[in-house]
This record gives C-alpha cells, structure tokens and sequence, in this order.
C-alpha cells in the first residue's frame, strides 16, 4: 500500500511493526481496489471539466444551452468527492493536526497513529448502513432534467463509504501491531461505553451537551491525530445518537447537501488549473516577470501573495479553490528563495480570511439573500475593507522580512522586465480572462474554471510548448484527492451546523446577545468573538443561513449599518475559518501548499493578530464599509 503513514504525521514517530498474517490476495485486491478507484476519479475530473466546458461553448457559441450539464456535472461531481476522498485515506492525505501527538515518546506516537486509523474506520463503520438507506430513500425521487432516479447520485455515498472503509481496514492491518490495533479499539470502544452509560443523564441536558461533543469529542479527536472529517463526523454522531431520535440518514442527508453545492464543484476544476498552469511553464513565466518587479524588495514575493489572492478572490466562490489557483502559481519560486512552507500556508490562510469580502463572494450574495440587505451595496462596500486587512498583513511582512538576506537577488534592469512581461503577458491574462468570463456572463463561476484550463491547454501547446501528456493522469488523481480530502471536511462541517441549529443554539445565541450591555459597541464586540467561534466550527454559509436573519434585525435595531455589520460579520468568520486548531479552511490551506499542519501553527498567530487588528480598524470606522454607497 502506498503511504502507509499520513504525510502529515510526525516523521520522527517509530512506526509499530505491521500486524502479522494480512493475506496476501488480500493484499492484492486492496492493490486493484485502489488503481481502479484513483482511475475512476480522475475519469470524473476529466468528465465535469468537459461537460462544462461544452456547457458553456453551447450556450454562448451557439445560443443552445445543454439543459442537462449542470446536473450531470452535480452528479458526477459527488462520485469524484467521494471517491476521492477514497483516494486520499490510501495515500494518508486526509487532514489532520499532530502538534500534540509530536510531543509525546515515539511509541506513544505509534500507538496514537493507530488510534487516528481506528478512529476513522469507526465512523465509517457508523455511517455506511445510513448512507446506504439514504440512497435508497433516494430512488423514488426523480432528477428533472435527466429524468432518472436520484438513487445514481446518492449511491455514491454508501459506495464510498464502504471502499473507504475497506481501505481504512487495510491500512490499519498494515500499519499497526495486534497489541496496538486492539488497545486502539479498546479505547474507542470504552469511550463508547462511558456515552451510552450516560445516555440518560446526557438525554436530558440542554445546551451543556454542544460542549461534550462538539468541544469536547472534537478536541480530544482532532488532539490525537484522527482526520478533521472523521472527528466532525464522530462528533456530529454521537450527539445525534446519544442526545436525539433523530434517524442517523440525517447525517448522511447533511454531507450530501454539503458536498453537492454546485460552487463547490470549481474546488477541483481550480486545483487542476493550477497543476496545469504549473506544468505548461506559465506558473514559472508569471513568477519570473513578478519577481523582476518585487524581487529585490526583502519580502516582495509575499506581497504578491497578498496581492494575488485579492485579484482572484471571488471568481471561483470558493476560498479553497482561490487558493488552489493561487499558491502553485507562487509557492515554488518562494521556496526556493528561502521562505519556508508553515510561512507560506500561513500567509496563505490569512489572505483567504482577509478576502472574504470581494465581491462577487458566494459569502455576499448569501447574505443578501437571507436578509433582505442589497447586493449592490455589499458589493460596493466589500472592496475596501479587504484593502485595509490586506494592509495589516503587509504590514507584518515588512516586519518579518525587513532583514531578509537579499544579497544573491539583483535588481532586474527595465529591459529585463519589459522582456519578462512579454514572456509571461499570456499567463499574466489569465485572471482577467476569468474574471472578464464572469463579469460578462459567459461562463458561471462554477464554468469559469474551465475556460482557464482550456486557455492554459492553448498558452502551453502553442505559445510555451510545454505540456506532458504523460503528467496528466497523475494530475487528475491528485486534483481528485486533494479535492476529496477537502470536501469530506466541508460535509462534515454542514453536518455539525445542521446538528446546532436542532439543538436550538442558535435562537438563545440571539436571545443572549440582543441583551448584552455596552449598547452599539458592545453588540459589536460581542458579534466579533461570536462569529470567529463561529466561524471556526461552521463554513461561512450555514453560519449565515443559521444566524443572519436572528442577528441582522437586532444590529439595525443597535443603530449598526447592516453593510457594515455584514463587513464585520464576514471578516470575524472569516479569522474564525482559517484559525487553527479548528478551522476547516487552515487545513484546506495546508493541504493546497502540502504542508503538515503543525509548521503553520506558529507563523499564523502573528497574521491573526494583524487581521483582528484590521478588522477592529473596520469595525471602529463605519466609512471603510459604507463610505462609498451611494446616499
């Protein structure tokens, strides 16, 4: 098996010796099972990108739109999550956070990673029966523009449940001694115990019980090692099961509403542009003519950086996917000038809360939905604010770098520029082919990345004559697991949210905070610390489904402009999303830049500071939000 141990863990661990006796046809069918899930997978990326794409040539080409692309492409696009999700377990790069399981002596360290395996098989264990009675709910409803049954779609669900299942059983055969293996179930099984014995008592709480599972459960699983999907997924169970009648498809119910956004869909389109743009050479082109500007500036490439991510923010609706677009592009050269990965994933963290706020955010637009605020003037108020958070983190770059040992770069002359921009003009014009695709109506955000990979296809077959045919089925694979790894997070964080919005959470939050003192000042203060906890359980969406029309109406009633209040809201979740150790969008961070968790720990509590300074600046000066709407 490949990667028997997760790139994220800690290299210094001694690994347990394999339990003895796997079968060797065993062996061999977990070999076959594999190959053909990874071809399958990247099968399912290559298919969306052409649907797509032959979805958007047909409606704006030839004025006849393909009725059915959308939603087979929706279809698809939940067998590509979930398979590459199966992807992801058989290499070991599904997400996780080992900063605590670094520390402890190396058998310890043995024994916990058998733990985080166990841990993930048993909620697999859990879920494939729900999953499988959720497809199957599923065939009396009919899709409406293919007219068959929902059942195809849903079926990806049980199915990749059970291989990952089958997979997680391989690996923890592989990877752990028998005393390990069962010393692992034994805990999981005791912890087990202990809930079901206090199911009565537990039955009968409030609100204590968010604390057991959705703090406790989740700390004590994300602590030891086990992947952030599984730990929201066994959290967001056991509360369900111990504290509820609620039927266990809910779950499932949930991943699937969470996993199938069609936005979601440009997260792995996104990823493959950027492996694409990396392999055609126009990646070392764009860098090459931006490090002939900035280069010689101690921190210069972390500007761009910043810079970077405010270009392309909001064209794919995603935060994953801007990223997926952004950091292969510069992460390379950066590197190899000395900056190191946590650094990097860091900064990269910090610029995806610091643009929340571009239009056109799916975050925006959802917002204007629920609670009646216009779109046009979030769209016109959510340009500047960025800008000031972009500051803050410059800011700190300048600190940081102000001593960078810049004697080996010399100071590109103009004709060397002038030549580098030629070169890389084509490259260069890629963003604002995009976003043009979008302004213009051509394409949807969700298409809008397939426009850039067949740009990029053209650019590298003609204009940079560097493209390896060869590199292209590894790249689909990689794209479906990194993809696979990040949607299984955000299925498991809607899950959470829904199982918070049944406790009735979210009312007496309301209740709580219209009766806070200190008036406009403290109603802000408050909603700042409650959105980045927020937002650090929740992804920006079900958080504002679930709270934004509660807390809007009490904002107006506090004299708080709603555009402003909407600037606070999303920057506060946005601090919330990227700000380890729970946030879901620091790992989809360090999973894009291939970077262990851990050596991005330190390097992003001075990037926090400076965006929660940034956001005090905006939430003290109203102007920055709404300065610019029209009277």
């Amino acid at each position: 098996m490949r990667n028997p141990h997760s790139e994220f863990a800690d290299p210094g661990a001694a690994p347990a010796p394999p339990a003895a006796g796997v079968p060797k046809w065993l062996v061999s069918l977990e070999t076959v099972v594999g190959t053909a899930v990874e071809y399958a997978a990247a099968l399912l990326v290559a298919a969306d990108v052409v649907i797509l794409f032959a979805g958007v040539v047909s409606r704006y080409v030839f004025h006849r739109p393909i009725l059915w692309s959308d939603e087979l492409a929706s279809i698809l696009f939940l067998w590509m999550a979930m398979l590459g999700a199966v992807v992801a377990l058989r290499r070991g790069e599904h997400m996780r956070m080992t900063a605590v399981v670094s520390m402890v002596s190396p058998q310890v360290r043995a024994f916990l990673e058998v733990l985080a395996i166990a841990a993930a098989l048993t909620f697999l264990a859990l879920i494939v029966y729900p999953a499988y009675e959720f497809a199957h709910d599923e065939v009396v409803i009919t899709t409406p523009a293919l007219e068959i049954t929902n059942a195809w779609r849903a079926a990806a669900l049980p199915v990749g449940s059970a291989l990952m299942l089958f997979i997680a059983l391989m690996r923890l055969l592989e990877t752990g001694s028998w005393r390990h293996i069962l010393g692992a179930l034994a805990a999981i099984g005791f912890v087990i115990g202990i809930l079901l014995l206090l199911q009565p008592v537990l039955f009968e709480l409030d609100n204590e019980n968010l604390l057991v599972f959705f703090v406790g459960i989740v700390a004590l699983n994300v602590f030891a090692g086990v992947p952030i999907a599984f730990a929201f997924g066994l959290a967001t169970y056991g509360y369900l099961a111990i504290t509820t009648l609620i039927p266990m498809t809910a779950i499932v119910g949930r991943m699937d509403e969470g996993m199938s956004h069609l936005i979601l869909l440009s997260v792995p389109l996104f990823v493959f542009l950027g492996l694409l743009i990396e392999m055609t050479g126009m990646a070392r082109a764009m860098v090459t003519f931006l490090g002939s500007l900035l280069g010689h500036v101690r921190g210069g490439l972390h500007y761009v950086l910043v810079g970077s991510m405010y270009l392309v923010s909001g064209i794919s609706g995603s935060k994953a996917a801007d990223m997926a677009a952004v950091a292969p592009v510069l992460f390379p050269e950066m590197e190899r000038r000395g900056a190191k990965k946590g650094d990097l994933v860091a900064l990269l963290s910090a610029t995806g809360a610091q643009t929340e706020t571009i239009p056109p955010s799916l975050v925006l637009l959802t917002i204007g939905s629920v609670t009646g605020v216009s779109i046009a003037s979030l769209f016109t108020g959510g340009m500047l604010p960025a800008v000031v958070l972009g500051l803050t983190l410059c800011a700190l770059v300048w600190w940081r770098y102000r001593n960078e040992d810049l004697s080996h770069v010399q100071r590109a002359t103009g004709k060397q520029i002038g030549r580098t921009l030629l070169i890389a003009a084509p490259a260069i014009a890629l963003p604002f082919v995009i976003r043009a695709a979008v302004v213009e109506g051509i394409a949807t955000a969700t298409e809008v990345s397939t426009i850039g990979i067949a740009y990029s296809v053209i650019a590298g077959l003609l204009i940079y004559r560097q493209f390896n045919w060869r590199r292209l089925l590894p790249m689909l694979v990689e794209t479906a697991a990194l993809s696979g790894a990040i949607l299984l997070i955000i299925g498991a964080a809607t899950g959470m949210a829904w199982s918070l919005t049944q406790s009735g959470f979210s009312q007496s939050l309301a209740e709580a905070m219209a009766a806070i003192p200190g008036g406009r000042v403290g109603f802000i203060a408050v909603s700042i610390v409650v959105f980045v906890i927020l937002g650090s359980v929740l992804e920006g969406i079900p958080a504002i489904v679930l709270f934004g029309p509660l807390l809007f109406p009490i904002a107006k009633q506090m004299g708080v402009h709603q555009v402003h209040y909407a600037m606070i809201v999303i920057l506060a979740m946005g601090i919330g999303l990227f700000a380890p150790p729970f946030g879901v969008g620091y790992y989809a961070a360090c999973a894009i830049g291939r970077t262990n968790p851990n050596e991005g720990i330190r390097p992003i509590l001075g990037y926090l500071l400076a965006l929660t300074v940034g956001l005090i600046v905006v939430a003290t000066v109203p102007w920055i939000s709404i300065g610019f709407l029209k009277k």
